[in-house]
């Protein structure tokens, strides 16, 4: 269920959903291991709010946006199928990618003379440790874009993905990719020409 209210240019979108599962798809690990059986546990319960703002597009220097989301995702009872059997003791217990809070906020600017740049933050409040019901710390990133367009059809950008080259755990949990670190920082050049359309 959402609602959208518009309000002088400005757009609000608040939402509210929840997704209840019999035989939920996940995973277990072999041991300590990068391999893992597929699973289905007896139920999962996924709920959460999310609300978005943007300002106006007329804005002369750029748009402003704000996404905030609060999910859980919790697992329920024991493995119905599969090919390994395991008891979580009943109950509900976070899955791992149980994130309960999620930010992203930033500003793309227009410049003069076809100049364009955007920053973005993002804000992750932590997913499941995998050694029990407590979260990995929170972790954030600010990512940076500065770009000309030449024309209609030619524009060159360059872009910074985690400006701070912070260096995060987001999630161990044991599947078949392994624990997963954020990236470095990565710097990349774009040059688009568009067609016909």
């Amino acid at each position: 269920m959402g609602l959208t209210v518009p309000l002088r240019g400005w757009t609000a979108d608040v939402d509210r959903f929840q997704t209840t599962a019999t035989n939920f798809f996940d995973h277990n690990p072999v041991g300590n291991s990068n391999v893992f059986f597929p699973i289905t546990i007896d139920g999962a319960l996924i709920r959460g709010t999310e609300v978005t703002l943007r300002s106006p597009r007329t804005w002369p220097l750029g748009q402003f946006h704000l996404a905030y989301a609060y999910q859980t995702a919790q697992g329920r009872g024991s493995i119905s199928g599969g090919l390994t059997d395991f008891s979580s003791g009943g109950g509900y217990f976070p899955l791992d990618h149980d994130q309960r809070n999620t930010l992203n906020t930033g500003f793309d600017a227009r410049l003069p003379r076809g100049v364009f740049a955007a920053a973005t933050v993002y804000y992750g409040s932590g997913f499941t440790d995998s050694g029990g019901p407590a979260h990995l710390p929170g972790h954030t990133t600010v990512n940076v874009t500065i770009g000309k367009a030449f024309s209609d059809r030619l524009s060159a950008s360059l872009t910074a993905l985690n400006v701070a080259n912070s260096h995060l755990l987001i999630d161990n949990s044991l599947t078949f990719g392994g624990m997963h670190f954020n990236n470095p920082r990565e710097v990349y050049g774009e040059l688009r020409y568009r067609f016909h359309y």
